[in-house]
């Protein structure tokens, strides 16, 4: 069994939200880490970097 994935997952009113983008490389399913200065995959090891932030 895997970890609950707790804070993934919003909801608004009666409608589920995902609070985390998923990775372009893996799919739907993996979502990206959310760091102070990017987003990565720990599946694949993709990473962007957050707004005008160098990775």
């Amino acid at each position: 069994m895997g970890k609950a994935r707790t804070g993934l997952y919003t909801t608004q009113g009666g409608t589920l939200g995902r609070s985390h983008r998923f990775c372009p490389n893996c799919g739907p399913g993996i979502f990206l880490a959310e760091h102070v200065n990017r987003r990565s995959c720990g599946k694949c090891g993709f990473f962007e970097p957050k707004g005008g932030a160098k990775a």
